[in-house]
């Protein structure tokens, strides 16, 4: 199965963008998900001078990594913060991403709920943006409101609009929604556009995200699934270890090349 398999710099919480992308690198993968997660993984972030972002695509661009995906989590219920994501949209647009990635809620931040109808005509007036900036926006299953595809799924069909679709993460849609991914998967397919490649150990409810192949996450059927629907979905490997985070960068390393290999094992092409 030949897929397009990025990493999430925010395998690399708690390390710099550079030393992400040296790890990555070495690791064997030529695509990357940059991470603008305020209060948690801040890799790149719009009031960032200009220079650094222009020195941080260039180095992309040296290492011939590509930069695919922009994990720019703001809350979409709040209306305050769709300036925050339109900011988001422009970096990524300007790095070269073609997907933009948000949690609904907020990722590490307090939330602010609203009611669905609002939410969706929030979603709706970032359509004209996604447009002009030629990008996708994937709305992550993440969090106990949208927990599974199914909840996303909802949503998506509320924007109605073939920029706006699902990433789903496999491991959340454990941790937070409890269900089958693989039945999950199935019943959303056809709204899933972009895939975090999570694997869960431990207890549901428990954050532990180790190496893909390390847990118990069948990705060998989502794999499967995936290729018996013709979904070409691109990949996006997220590894967030435990609450303890890893020993250091050089764990990160060696869990992204245990996860190449187990990719390679199930004849995905990294």
């Amino acid at each position: 199965m030949k897929a397009i398999v990025a990493v999430n710099s925010n395998c690399y919480h708690g390390y710099s963008l550079d030393r992400a992308i040296e790890g990555i690198k070495k690791s064997g993968f030529s695509a990357i998900e940059l991470t603008a997660t305020r209060g948690w993984t801040e890799h790149v972030m719009p009031e960032m001078p200009f220079k650094e972002l222009a020195r941080i695509k260039k180095q992309l661009k040296e290492e011939d990594l590509l930069p695919i995906a922009m994990s720019g989590h703001c809350n979409l219920m709040d209306s305050e913060r769709l300036t925050d994501f339109l900011e988001n949209m422009e970096m990524a647009s300007y790095f070269g991403c073609r997907f933009i990635v948000s949690s609904i809620g907020e990722a590490h931040l307090e939330d602010k709920v609203v009611d669905e109808r609002d939410l969706t005509n929030h979603l709706i007036s970032l359509i004209p943006d996604l447009e002009r900036l030629d990008l996708m926006l994937v709305l992550e299953v993440h969090g106990k409101l949208h927990g599974s595809g199914k909840e996303i799924q909802r949503i998506v069909k509320a924007v109605n609009s073939p920029l706006v679709k699902i990433n789903y993460d496999t491991a959340n849609a454990i941790f937070y929604g409890d269900v089958d991914v693989v039945q999950d998967m199935e019943a959303v397919i056809d709204d899933i556009a972009y895939i975090h490649l999570k694997d869960k150990a431990g207890p549901k409810d428990v954050w532990n995200f180790p190496a893909l192949g390390e847990g118990y996450v069948d990705f060998e059927n989502i794999f499967k699934l995936l290729k018996d629907k013709q979904n070409d979905a691109p990949l996006s490997i997220e590894i967030e270890f435990t609450e303890q985070g890893p020993r250091d960068a050089n764990e990160v390393d060696a869990a992204l090349v245990t996860s190449a290999n187990y990719l390679k094992s199930l004849g995905i092409q990294i």
